[in-house]
């Protein structure tokens, strides 16, 4: 698999709900010093985020639509991904920042941005 495809299916994962609603499939991904801005402008650490989206797994689960995914090399151990996601009528700009530790990739950066309408500003 190439990088964007190992990459991609990450972060799929993370979208769904037997990584995202699993404390130890979470904290498999997210580095110990995992960081998100939220869309709410809430910043998160990994125990707080973790701590959410088992909240969160008591809700109904709506699909998440990716789209528009790139990526970009930051260095050997190192990249950054954008993307578009569509859950419901809400499209959110995403951006993560990977990291090889061990061999294995881990989230240690995400930002979730409301997207505008189309035909705003």
């Amino acid at each position: 698999m190439s990088l964007a495809e190992d990459l991609l299916a990450l972060e799929e994962a993370l979208l769904r709900p037997p990584v995202r609603h699993s404390a130890a499939g979470l904290e498999r991904l997210l580095a110990d010093d995992f960081r998100e801005f939220g869309a709410s402008g809430t910043v998160y650490d990994r125990a707080s985020m973790i701590e959410l989206l088992m909240q969160e797994s008591r809700a109904p689960f709506t699909p998440v639509e990716v789209s528009e995914f790139a990526v970009r090399k930051l260095g050997d151990d190192a990249a950054l991904v954008t993307y578009r996601t569509k859950r419901g009528d809400i499209v959110r700009l995403r951006s993560s920042v990977w990291r090889r530790d061990a061999g294995s990739w881990r989230m240690m950066f995400h930002q979730g941005t409301p997207a505008r309408r189309s035909g705003e500003g």
